[in-house]
């Protein structure tokens, strides 16, 4: 994995999609898209902040709603009628996507989204750059358990990166749109990771800022820990050794995805 320095020039691209999930993130949603949406404007003049509301109960939507009413299309609303999951937030917002650069990072607010900047350079060789946490502002346990699944990862998929789950990710369309995404849960970063590696796609990592979470909760818990391990190693039998039976299922599962709607403001 390349970690070379970006190059000193201003980075300007021919657009570029910012998608960020979010559930029951009130409280820091109108932060998050406003610092994305002035992140876009610098990188080209091609761009597109989309929010996929996962099924939020505290108003995120409707605070989303308020933004795009100000920014349509340049900021767009995606909804889950129903919480979908993490995995199943991203594949929808990369679906509804239309640029030929995808980055996508958390609507928490713990990463500083001015640094996707930095990560354009990257793009003149790579397919895909992934941030890496230099300093992690999560509580003990979770680190301790991100250590171990790195490691974990490392081994049973090859992907030699500091911080898989990092998300803090920019990638070509090519590869969004080559490596489907199956998973619905967290485990998504690690699904993205492993097939574009196992695709030959060229990968970058670039170290990034991490902050303590100002307001909200995270979703992720400790019970999530043995669904994660058992979707580790399914994924391992999938990317190298599908079935065909699998891959219908995962067609008709495909198909059968609803409850999924855009908002378009009414036009004065």
């Amino acid at each position: 994995m390349s970690t070379a320095k970006p190059a000193d020039s201003a980075p300007q691209v021919e657009g570029i999609s910012i998608v960020l999930p979010a559930r029951n993130e009130v409280a820091n949603i109108t932060t998050a898209v406003e610092k994305s949406l002035a992140v876009a404007e610098r990188l080209s003049p091609r761009h597109e902040v989309i929010v996929v509301d996962d099924g939020s109960s505290d108003g995120t939507g409707q605070a989303v709603e308020a933004l795009a009413r100000l920014h349509y299309p340049r900021v767009r609303l995606v909804t889950h009628a129903v919480n979908q999951g993490y995995g199943a937030a991203l594949r929808t917002g990369f679906k509804h996507s239309r640029f030929e650069l995808v980055f996508f990072t958390d609507s928490d607010n713990q990463f500083d989204i001015s640094e996707l900047e930095y990560f354009i350079p990257f793009m003149a060789d790579h397919d895909m750059v992934t941030g890496f946490r230099v300093y992690r502002y999560d509580p003990v346990l979770r680190s301790i358990l991100s250590w171990f699944y790195n490691r974990l990862v490392h081994v049973m998929f090859g992907v030699r990166v500091r911080d898989v789950d990092c998300a803090f990710k920019l990638m070509r369309r090519e590869l969004v749109q080559k490596v489907t995404i199956e998973c619905n849960n967290f485990f998504v970063n690690t699904e993205l990771m492993a097939k574009a590696r196992r695709w030959n796609f060229r990968i970058a990592e670039k170290g990034v800022r991490h902050y303590p979470r100002t307001a909200g909760e995270t979703s992720v818990r400790p019970s999530d820990i043995p669904r994660t391990l058992g979707t580790v190693f399914r994924m391992w039998r999938h990317i190298y050794f599908p079935t065909r039976g699998e891959m219908d299922r995962l067609r008709a599962d495909e198909q059968s995805r609803s409850n999924v709607s855009e908002f378009i403001p009414a036009r004065d």
